[in-house]
């Protein structure tokens, strides 16, 4: 081989060498990008089971916890077990706009002294609810109520002057005048009863509430020592200072206020927390359908059991007799009716003769057919003669048996 020839071959062994190195990089950044894949699919689902675990973990969570406050006592909303207090003042609002100038600054200067008083932080909550008239229209209800007893006393009255006719015509005429008056008045009533449902159903209507929250800190006590009863009366005594001396410095600006009670506490919140549920079933409601109710006692399943298993028992029992009885009472009826029938099986043979003559009159004739009645007639008599002589010779027989001597063994 020439040197040409050898130069030529190691450049085609070179290029074939070459190839086949970029034939396994290729290979190799191929599995590499896999693994790669694979890796960063492992720890997305890692990471969505991590997730997982904190939703579920969110969910179990502690009720009382989302709902930020543990109890209302004592007219107090209690927080954070107990290292929070609330009392809250609703106040009446005012219609700032359409008052003169003099009265616009007497409010001002009213509320800024109550502002210099404050020596604690407050908050001004303000609860925009749907118009209930609920509680409205069951007041007018019973109202009209009473107007239609009322009606139907009085013309239960006027109808008895009329019909007694001892009284004249200008009582009767005032008595009249009474009637017409009530009926008037619960006309009127059920007006106004139909008016107001009829604007409950209209949910455009709102109204703002006005509250002033003030809270309390245990650590205002600057004693460690107190008990819980102690801090939660200390909060409530100071709390009630708090509340009145604002009711007394709004007073001045015209604002009327008062204390939420516990219940009136539990309304503010229940409408806090449900606000589209509160417009069509209110709190009221709810406690009186026994919503606040976690858990019911009721009798052991044993027990229940048994009971039921007595009355099943009593049920078939009862069916059982009921069903002899009406088997023993169709027997009897039958055994009745056989022994009528039995009875009177002469008297329905004569009958069905006579029946059968008659009906072959035409054939047999007139004086055939007289003569066969007869005929039926002394057979019948014959026969009742020889059952009266056998009963009587029965009869004897059975006595002479009775009047012999036994023999004896």
């Amino acid at each position: 081989m020439t040197n040409n020839e050898i130069a030529n071959l190691l450049i085609v062994v070179l290029g074939v060498m070459v190839i086949v190195l970029i034939v396994l990089i290729g290979i190799y950044v191929i599995i590499k990008l896999t693994a790669n894949n694979r890796e960063k699919k492992e720890t997305i689902d890692k990471n969505a089971g991590k997730k997982s675990k904190v939703q579920q973990l969110y969910n179990v969570q502690s009720i009382f916890n989302f709902m930020e406050f543990d109890k209302i006592e004592d007219n107090m909303i209690v927080q954070k077990d107990g290292k929070r207090y609330l009392m809250v003042v609703n106040c009446q609002g005012i219609n700032f706009d359409l008052m003169s100038a003099v009265e616009k600054n007497s409010v001002e200067q009213g509320f800024l002294q109550y502002l210099n008083t404050l020596r604690g932080p407050i908050q001004i909550y303000i609860q925009t609810r749907t118009v209930n008239l609920t509680n409205s229209i069951n007041t007018y209800k019973e109202k009209v109520n009473s107007l239609k007893n009322n009606l139907n006393q009085k013309e239960f009255e006027y109808n008895q002057k009329v019909r007694s006719g001892k009284f004249d015509n200008r009582q009767l005429d005032a008595q009249r005048f009474e009637v017409i008056k009530a009926r008037n008045l619960y006309e009127y009533g059920v007006d106004i009863v139909n008016n107001t449902q009829r604007m409950s159903l209209n949910r455009n209507i709102l109204t703002k509430q006005y509250y002033i929250v003030l809270s309390y800190f245990p650590e205002e006590a600057n004693n460690s020592i107190y008990s819980k009863e102690e801090i939660s009366g200390i909060a409530f005594s100071e709390l009630y200072t708090r509340a009145q001396s604002t009711i007394s410095l709004l007073s001045v600006c015209g604002i009327n206020g008062k204390i939420l009670d516990s219940n009136e506490l539990a309304e503010l919140l229940y409408t806090a927390y449900n606000r589209d549920e509160a417009e069509v079933y209110d709190l009221n409601k709810a406690i009186s359908s026994g919503y606040d109710s976690l858990y019911t006692t009721s009798q052991d399943v044993l027990e229940k059991k048994m009971e039921e298993l007595d009355k099943q028992i009593e049920r078939d029992a009862i069916n059982m007799a009921n069903e002899a009885v009406a088997e023993v009472r169709q027997e009897r009826e039958v055994e009745r009716q056989l022994r009528e029938k039995q009875k009177e099986y002469d008297d329905i043979v004569r009958a069905m003769a006579n029946l059968i003559i008659e009906d072959n009159q035409d054939i047999l004739g007139e004086e055939v057919v007289e003569e066969s009645k007869q005929k039926v007639e002394e057979k019948k008599n014959t026969k009742r003669k020889s059952k009266t002589k056998e009963v009587e010779e029965n009869g004897q027989e059975k006595i002479k048996r009775a009047g012999r001597p036994r023999k004896s063994a």
